[in-house]
């Protein structure tokens, strides 16, 4: 989930890196929030916590700010466990530091921390073994593994809580059923999302950019030979 608050400048963390390649001055720096947030999902309303890094800077001296969902984790069987969730968060955010270095980008390398939840949920990762990202996947077919990819995308009504106010948000999830290797496993995603109440004029943003998301991981399942349909918001 990523948000720009000025029109024409980043939405992405890859817009920032195509705006660098073509020769722009690009700063960057990140700061996070973990949010308690609940979703109004089907018949199964539920608390979570969503893991957000924003991005703050400035393109040719022009300020910027996006935010950009890592993961989302529960302590139930609803989605991701957080302790797994911190953990997929971080991993992500490391690519994409990767990503921002390699073209050039200085950022400090700061990392999703919740030591109180990380204590409460100890033992989560050796009970349910290792965490597997969709890129894991990826890499698992590319090493010659048939794998083939259930997407099912849906809009997700659900309220933020701040710490004196509370905000109503749509995310565009995409749940992965994912086989290979003679097992299934879940696997979700947040790829944008839109304050509710200002639906008519954002949703058509927030669904551009959770497109062009999919459209970039589709191309990465084609690169893999992964068995799939495509489908988007």
């Amino acid at each position: 989930m990523e948000q720009s608050t000025i029109n024409d400048l980043p939405n992405r963390v890859t817009d920032l890196i195509g705006m660098k390649t073509r020769g722009r001055d690009v700063t960057c720096q990140t700061s996070f929030e973990i949010l308690p947030v609940d979703f109004a999902h089907r018949a199964n309303p539920f608390q979570a916590y969503i893991f957000l890094c924003r991005y703050d800077g400035t393109i040719d001296g022009k300020e910027y700010s996006f935010r950009k969902c890592y993961a989302r984790g529960c302590p139930h069987n609803l989605c991701p466990h957080v302790s797994q969730a911190i953990m997929i968060a971080n991993r992500y955010l490391q690519r994409d530091y990767r990503r921002l270095e390699e073209c050039g980008i200085n950022i400090e390398k700061r990392m999703f921390t919740l030591e109180d939840m990380i204590v409460k949920f100890n033992g989560y990762h050796e009970e349910h073994g290792s965490i597997l990202t969709i890129h894991d996947y990826i890499n698992i077919a590319k090493e010659g593994n048939e794998v083939s990819i259930q997407i099912n995308i849906e809009y997700v009504p659900a309220v933020e809580h701040f710490v004196n106010s509370n905000n109503k948000q749509t995310f565009l999830m995409v749940d992965f059923t994912v086989t290979t290797l003679g097992r299934s496993g879940h696997y979700e995603r947040c790829l944008a999302c839109y304050p509710t109440k200002e639906e008519k004029e954002e949703k058509q943003i927030a669904t551009g950019v959770a497109n062009e998301r999919l459209r970039l991981l589709y191309q990465e399942f084609d690169d893999a030979s992964i068995s799939y349909e495509k489908c988007f918001f």
